[in-house]
């Protein structure tokens, strides 16, 4: 029961931190970024484990951050009151042409990386955009003015 308990926590400890993280996509992370999420799977998967090196172990490990996810999942759901605070919620970052400073600050993103993203999907400049916005999963939805 011990390991099911420690991996209820990881899984809302990692789910915590992902939040306050914030929404970068896997292919735009840098190469430290990447070496710190394999560094913080396995401390991770320690701090669940404590050695228990076990099949039953991991089952019980595994099935659980499984059903963890499951059932969030479903209380996205089912709840749709509790889906901003669990799925997050896409956030208009150019309205007009004009960068919304506010947002890019709450995000850590930069006018440089939307700009970026921007020449990515063909737009060469953020006066032509009607709106950009931060999708719930990270990427960046560009709608080109008329």
């Amino acid at each position: 029961m011990d390991l099911v308990l420690r991996a209820v926590f990881a899984f809302l400890l990692v789910f915590l931190i992902t939040r306050i993280v914030g929404r970068r996509e896997l292919g735009t992370l840098e190469p430290f970024d990447l070496i710190l999420l394999v560094v913080l799977g396995d401390l991770i998967q320690q701090g669940v484990t404590q050695s228990d090196y076990s099949i039953t172990g991991m089952t019980l490990a595994v099935g659980t951050i499984a059903l963890m996810t499951v059932l969030v999942s479903y209380l996205s759901f089912r709840f749709r009151r509790l889906r901003p605070l669990l799925d997050g919620e896409p956030i208009v970052m150019v309205q007009d042409g004009k960068v919304l400073d506010r947002n890019l600050k709450r995000e850590r993103l930069t006018e440089e990386e939307l700009a970026m993203e921007a020449r990515l999907q063909q737009i060469e400049s953020l006066d032509k955009v009607e709106w950009a916005i931060l999708e719930k999963g990270g990427q960046i939805s560009f709608l080109t003015k008329s």
